[in-house]
């Protein structure tokens, strides 16, 4: 079975740093990273990230207000 991946880019806790030691960031979990976040997540704990949160979602939540 092929697993889909968390594409860190879609998630609202996502930033770029701009260090180029370490371009990836996540602000849920507060730490910068080589690599994509949920990657860094998987290789860890072996587990997907759980707190990922689709940014579209958060733009609808504003616009019903």
């Amino acid at each position: 079975m092929k697993r889909s991946r968390i594409d860190c880019h879609k998630c609202k806790y996502y930033y770029v740093t701009w260090e180029k030691n370490f371009p990836h960031g996540c602000k849920a979990m507060g730490f910068k990273s080589k690599q994509f976040p949920a990657i860094s997540v998987f290789v860890s704990s072996n587990q997907d990230c759980l707190l990922y949160r689709d940014k579209k979602n958060r733009n609808v939540l504003k616009k019903a207000k």
